[in-house]
């Protein structure tokens, strides 16, 4: 039995939820943290020291961090698919998920929290700096995809979910942004995908 501890509208789990909805896994999600709780338990801390979402437990096998259950999911229950047969794809999408975590979540997080969770928890110019990261660090993404249909080859896999993610919030967000005609391209294939909606396109909250 496959469990899944999360809030729905926490990005890290939705990349988690994402995932498991495209491969068509059957789990049972309980909600965890923030006004829900239950991340700051001690049954809770003992699988997942960090306190944070998501936590998974399959089986007895227990795994948290958002990108590292992305992976887990696609290399166990999609191999060929969300998976890429080769080494050399499978680098490229883990280079970007990487890309993702050290450029783009760091800002995102400040602007999120800025305008939407917490106003006020940070200055103009925190937000300021914080948009302008972005859109220098977007334009690196839309390089890449401007010869390449999705983020690590001709076709959709593990390493579009976390940058697409990200981006439906920085987008919905930020409405004053670079011309990015490589990403919207992508973007507007993503938009395309049922679970993506189901899942991601949610009102920011």
């Amino acid at each position: 039995m496959l469990t899944i501890w999360g809030r729905e509208n926490s990005i890290n789990v939705q990349r988690a939820l994402w995932c498991a909805d495209e491969i068509g896994l059957t789990y049972e999600r309980i909600d965890a943290g923030m006004e829900h709780g239950v991340n700051n338990t001690p049954a809770y801390l003992e699988m997942n020291p960090t306190g944070r979402v998501p936590t998974i437990r399959d089986g007895d096998y227990v795994l948290w961090e958002s990108a590292a259950i992305v992976r887990y999911f696609a290399a166990k229950y999609s191999s060929g698919f969300l998976y890429p047969v080769t080494a050399e794809e499978r680098g490229i999408a883990d280079q970007w998920m990487g890309w993702n975590t050290w450029w783009i979540h760091p800002p995102l997080t400040t602007v999120f929290w800025g305008l939407v969770r917490s106003p006020g928890k940070h200055t103009q110019e925190e937000i300021s700096a914080a948009v302008g990261a972005l859109a220098e660090k977007w334009l690196m993404l839309d390089r890449h995809l401007a010869g390449s249909a999705y983020v690590a080859g001709k076709s959709f896999s593990y390493g579009d979910i976390i940058p697409a993610c990200s981006w439906y919030r920085y987008q919905e967000m930020i409405k004053d942004r670079p011309e990015t005609p490589a990403i919207d391209r992508w973007y507007a294939r993503i938009s395309e995908r049922p679970v993506f909606r189901k899942r991601v396109m949610l009102p920011l909250t």
